[in-house]
């Protein structure tokens, strides 16, 4: 059984987050009056030049980052804070569709950022849920242009985290993009210079910000997600550890503390590691977010007693 050209691209649009070009509207079936009757009818209404969503069906802000890659024209992606929201990373940006395209074909539309540049090849862009954006790697670069650097470094270690990227492949992404003077460099280069490849990636941002702040505060940098053994039986995995000086470094969310269970958890797993002979500091979030002092005098304070120095 045939379907009329509404039912056609009602179900094309379900794909497409609830948008549609007029050229998805003339593959349907549709006339050229019947396009200008459904517009100035009501019955589509305008997301961006060219393209539609069907009157009462909800806006959806990926309907509307992909609206602006068809308004961008040839090769526009949704880049930077756009597509750091793709891939959930922080950084992300919902509210406003932020696209990267190259410069000969400028683009200016009402609600969405654009960000021009020749240095946009095939090498640097992929596809998310039908939406064309910019690799991973390439948005770690051009977060690091628009982004403070905690959350370009928040975002490389979820990346890392979700094996959306590697610390080979964002280092390569980097070389080869690697111009004077060009947005984002600078901050991602000093991402990739405060990680070790060798070591795992932090679990949270908030471990990455506890990274972050030790690193301010001029210490030495712990071991991220460090495995604790005593004669090789396992006795606890730590946020982040000095195993030199065995002293543990534990990030406290209040969330993952509701009720007894987790505290008691939490008890018997600190209980294993005195009885391995390991020191254990504990941080919440609002002491990062106040700058950690207290936190990092007393790793400080741990280091120097480890080392016979007081």
């Amino acid at each position: 059984m045939s379907r009329g050209p509404d039912q056609a691209l009602a179900l094309l649009t379900v794909g497409q987050h609830g948008v549609f070009a007029t050229g998805h509207a003339r593959a349907c079936g549709f006339t050229e009056k019947q396009i200008e009757w459904r517009i100035s009818g009501g019955e589509w209404l305008s997301v961006h030049l060219n393209a539609y969503r069907l009157a009462g069906t909800p806006r959806l802000w990926k309907g509307d980052l992909l609206a602006a890659c068809w308004a961008g024209g040839f090769r526009a992606v949704a880049s930077h804070r756009s597509a750091a929201a793709l891939y959930g990373w922080a950084g992300g940006r919902e509210n406003v569709s932020e696209i990267t395209c190259p410069r000969w074909r400028r683009a200016r539309h009402a609600s969405v950022e654009v960000h021009e540049t020749k240095a946009l090849g095939r090498a640097d862009i992929t596809v998310v849920e039908g939406i064309p954006v910019t690799t991973p790697e390439r948005t770690l670069f051009d977060l690091g242009a628009v982004c403070r650097p905690i959350v370009v470094l928040m975002a490389f270690d979820k990346a890392r985290r979700t094996r959306l990227v590697t610390f080979e492949s964002t280092e390569t992404t980097l070389r080869r993009l690697a111009r004077p003077g060009r947005p984002g460099v600078r901050a991602l280069r000093a991402v990739l210079a405060s990680r070790d490849p060798r070591h795992a990636p932090p679990e949270s941002e908030m471990e990455t910000l506890m990274l972050d702040v030790i690193r301010r505060h001029g210490l030495p940098a712990p071991v991220p997600q460090f495995e604790v053994r005593d004669h090789g039986r396992f006795v606890a995995r730590t946020d982040a550890a000095y195993p030199h000086a065995r002293l543990a470094i534990e990030y406290q969310s209040y969330q993952e503390h509701e009720g007894p269970g987790p505290l008691v958890r939490d008890s018997r797993r600190r209980s294993r590691l005195k009885a391995a002979g390991w020191d254990v500091i504990d941080v919440t979030a609002p002491e990062l977010r106040e700058g950690g002092d207290l936190f990092c005098a007393a790793i400080r304070a741990g280091l120097r007693q480890a080392a016979g120095v007081f």
